[in-house]
């Protein structure tokens, strides 16, 4: 098993504390929500960085946990970590150029295990949703205490529908002060055709120094509500996922 270096993922005391609450939070959702993915309405709102971080943190507390990277068009879980040979990943294993043993890589930080996306395919939705993707799922909940899977922003592309299919739950994970309660609804309704439980969203990318100090956060009220996030016109296009987005 190939082992990875992870870059410094350590938070500062208010990111930290964050990240205990949400591992808590997904505990308190019961023991057979055991996999589970995190998609977007859009690129940049910090997915991946959640995902990675949720699943260290969850390592960090003694649990043993996957993290799988199945965002086969555009992924940045590599730019997270130094490793200096070539490693395969997701695609290799479901185009069957590698086994499942042979895409999982170690990491330094104990019971933390990652399956890079590998190589971009010609076909990721195709991929995404064969047999061999629902069977690997099957494998590694019996393996993991936790499976966390990063996948595409829901608002351009379906892969993470068609992965949800799999999970035990979904997180939404939304941008804070960007994104309108029009599209989020729009998301959320199309996960739940999944029959994938959403077991809820993740404001991510606040301003804590608006946020006030402990002991004075106010009414979630004062966070403005989600029609206050902009129009679609700031989302930019879909062409940064390539023509099979549209």
């Amino acid at each position: 098993m190939i082992k990875v270096k992870l870059s410094d993922w350590k938070f500062d005391h208010q990111m930290d504390e964050a990240y205990k609450a949400l591992r808590t939070n997904i505990q308190f959702c019961g023991a057979d929500k055991k996999v589970i993915a995190l998609t977007s309405c859009t690129p940049n709102e910090g997915k991946s960085s959640v995902a990675f971080n949720l699943a260290a943190s969850l390592a960090e507390s003694g649990k043993s946990v996957l993290l799988i990277d199945a965002d086969l068009r555009k992924s940045v879980m590599m730019g997270r970590v130094s490793v200096d040979q070539e490693v395969m990943g997701l695609a290799h294993y479901l185009s069957k150029q590698a086994k499942l043993s042979d895409v999982i890589c170690a990491t330094t930080l104990p019971k933390f295990h990652i399956i890079f996306s590998g190589i971009v395919p010609p076909n990721p939705a195709e991929l995404l949703g064969n047999r061999l993707f629902k069977d690997m799922i099957r494998v590694v909940r019996d393996v993991y205490d936790y499976v966390i899977v990063d996948t595409p922003p829901l608002g351009i592309i379906i892969d993470s529908a068609i992965i949800a299919d799999s999970c035990d739950g979904s997180v939404i994970v939304i941008e804070a002060g960007t994104i309108s309660y029009r599209f989020v609804q729009e998301v959320k309704d199309q996960l739940a055709k999944s029959n994938c439980p959403i077991l809820g969203t993740i404001l991510n990318k606040v301003d804590y120094s608006k946020a006030g100090t402990y002991g004075h956060y106010g009414k979630y009220g004062k966070y403005g509500k989600y029609g206050k996030y902009g129009k679609y016109g700031k989302y930019g296009s879909y062409g940064d996922y390539g023509e099979s987005s549209k």
